[in-house]
């Protein structure tokens, strides 16, 4: 029995002992960082990047240093993206692994400064606005941040901004665990202690990024058949407030499938405001002069932390020109270059790179000398419509083929193109257009406006049944084509839907995206009647 008590005794003893204190230490800043942004999955094509609240992210991996005690200890990351997803967070190269991960909320504030000093001395000044002369002496931090803020000094307690002078705080230090940077801490434990490499990856929102695409008509042959000079940029935004310098930059294209809501778990850290309250300004009769603000309460500060400015300079990185854009070569000192990453593309920038805090940065990762492609002319004679004998514009087209013989032959993700063409009075602008996502091999077809130089005039014949039911009766169909162009052109007719009718007559008709087409040239200064037959597919009877 007196065994058994000594046990329990001493059981005792170490359930009632204190918990040793986890020893904080603090990493080092990143010695090495890669940063990989992934565009805003739910952003469509066309839709340009949002440049007030980006939704796309990136992963961000840091390589530091940190010296730990024997034991266990917390270890401190300071700098990390605001936009930080913590529960994405991994830590490598530590010898006891993860215990906890910790996400700090609390940023250095005014009401940070004043709760973390709650009880020590500060430094009051006050300064007579007649006689501009100022008189300092010492008070102690008396309440917290979230009413009106007393302070004891010499003469008792009084209330700050409550005398009607300019009065300014000033403290000796910051708190423990305050800083001005977001911070993600873990604990961790080491046997014997000493100085490692460790490795933190984690992914981040508010990021994004968009390509551009800058093409200069070279030279034009016969019908329509172009080369053209093509430059691509990629435009990559960071709306945090941290920047990465000297960072291993990448982006990928292509859209990946992403369940959670990372903007959610985010949960940037606040920076508080301090706000004070003392008596009601003014009358009561009169109420407050102060418009817009309930009586008592002065304007709260600006949170601490720098917004976004959509007019910031853009940051063209490696871009030396020695004429006029597009018209003389252009020596790119920093390209992008093209990788595999599974299904998807990853350009990697092969120069580090500073991502700077909200800002916007262009880096070019495509220059083709030489892409050959077309101009067609597109005119849709859909036997559905109406026809009123009156010719209608067609569409102009810029076709080519994503592969080497063509001069491309590398992948093009999505964005704007602009095309020029070069005039006495310099390069004039041709159109605009979205690009869709391209893979190497694909047929790349943009459409660039009407033309009224090639014209279309589509027509039923009089004496031609009705293609209004399906009784196997052939209906006969024209288009009258006419080329004012002092160049001959090639006019793509697209007749009708492969699933819906059936055609003949036409000379190259061939199916292209689920629809017949033929092309056909048509001489300069010339006119051109073309005729075909089509009816509805029988139904099948079942």
């Amino acid at each position: 029995m007196r065994q058994i008590a000594s046990m329990l005794v001493a059981l005792a003893a170490l359930w009632t002992a204190p918990v040793a204190a986890r020893e904080v230490v603090d990493a080092s800043d990143p010695q090495k960082l890669s940063v990989t942004i992934y565009r805003d999955p739910d952003r469509f094509v066309g839709d340009p990047m949002d440049t007030d609240m980006p939704q796309g992210f990136a992963m961000i991996s840091e390589t530091r240093t940190v010296t730990l005690p024997p034991g266990e200890s917390t270890i401190r990351f300071t700098g990390v993206a605001e936009g930080m997803v913590a529960v994405t967070a991994i830590v490598t190269g530590l010898p006891g692994g993860t215990i906890e991960k910790n996400r700090n909320a609390d940023l250095l504030s005014p009401a940070a400064l004043v709760d973390g000093t709650l009880g020590n001395r500060v430094r009051i000044t006050r300064t007579n606005p007649g006689s501009g002369t100022s008189q300092a002496e010492e008070a102690i931090i008396r309440t917290r941040a979230d009413g009106g803020l007393v302070l004891q000094t010499r003469e008792g307690y009084e209330a700050v901004r409550c005398s009607g002078l300019p009065e300014g705080l000033s403290f000796d230090r910051v708190p423990a665990g305050l800083s001005a940077k977001p911070v993600f801490s873990i604990d961790t434990r080491s046997q014997s202690g000493g100085t490692y490499t460790v490795t933190l990856t984690y992914l981040a929102w508010g990021f994004d990024w968009s390509a551009h695409y800058v093409a200069t008509l070279a030279e034009q042959a016969k019908r329509g058949k172009v080369k053209l000079r093509l430059m691509s940029w990629l435009t990559l935004l960071n709306d945090n407030g941290q920047s990465f310098p000297d960072a291993e930059l990448m982006a990928v294209a292509g859209t990946i499938n992403v369940e959670s809501d990372y903007e959610g778990l985010a949960d940037p850290p606040a920076a508080r405001p301090l706000r004070l309250q003392c008596y009601p300004i003014g009358s009561t009769a009169a109420g407050s002069p102060v418009p817009n603000y309930e009586p008592g309460y002065p304007p709260p500060p600006p949170a601490p932390m720098a917004m976004y400015d959509s007019g910031e300079v853009i940051m063209v990185t490696a871009q030396r020109r020695e004429a006029k854009m597009m018209n003389a070569p252009v020596a790119l000192a920093v390209m992008a270059q093209e990788e595999q990453l599974g299904d998807l593309k990853l350009y990697r920038i092969p120069e580090p790179v500073t991502v700077n805090a909200k800002g916007l940065k262009q880096v070019a990762f495509l220059d083709k000398g030489a892409v050959e492609g077309e101009f067609l002319y597109t005119l849709g004679c859909d036997p559905w419509d109406e026809f009123d004998d009156e010719p209608v514009p067609t569409s102009i087209l810029f076709a080519t083929k994503n592969d080497a013989k063509h001069g491309l032959g590398a992948a093009l993700p999505t964005g704007g193109f602009t095309l020029f063409e070069p005039s006495r009075r310099g390069d004039l602008l041709v159109g605009e257009q979205f690009l869709r996502d391209y893979a190497v091999g694909q047929d790349v077809e943009l459409d660039f406006g009407e033309s009224r130089q090639v014209m279309g005039d589509c027509s039923l014949a009089p004496d031609a049944d009705e293609p209004d039911d399906r009784n196997g009766k052939w209906s006969d169909m024209s288009v009258l084509l006419t080329n004012a162009n002092n160049h001959d052109v090639t006019v793509r007719l697209v007749v009708g839907a492969a699933s819906e009718w059936e055609v003949k007559g036409l000379r190259g008709l061939r199916v292209k995206d689920g629809e017949y087409v033929a092309e056909i040239t048509v001489r300069s200064g010339t006119e051109r009647r073309i005729v075909w037959k089509l009816r509805l597919v029988p139904e099948v009877e079942e």
